[in-house]
């Protein structure tokens, strides 16, 4: 073999190899973006369905907050001691249902 054939064959293994190492690189790249897409998706998921959550929690907080403002009233008192106790005020009527 002469001297150029051997240039010849040692530049195409190099560029065999630069090529080689350049599509590994890539499919490489390429499974780590996949990879990085699925957690995004994942990580948004979360996102919204903690944002619901909150949202949720949020609501339930205020009727909490209205039903202590309730308790405190006295409107409140008087239905439990209707309720509860039978109580009424002095003027009031009460009807009651026949249970057939």
């Amino acid at each position: 073999m002469t001297n150029s054939r051997r240039k010849r064959k040692q530049k195409r293994n190099g560029r065999i190899c630069i090529s080689l190492i350049a599509i590994m690189f890539l499919v490489i790249m390429s499974v780590q973006i996949v990879k990085l897409y699925q957690k995004e998706q994942e990580y948004t998921a979360r996102e919204k369905a903690l944002t619901e959550s909150l949202e949720d929690e949020t609501e339930r907080q205020n009727q909490l907050d209205n039903y202590e403002e309730y308790t405190k009233s006295q409107e409140y008192i008087e239905d439990q001691a209707k309720s509860k106790l039978g109580l009424t005020h002095e003027n009031e009527i009460i009807f009651k249902e026949d249970k057939k």
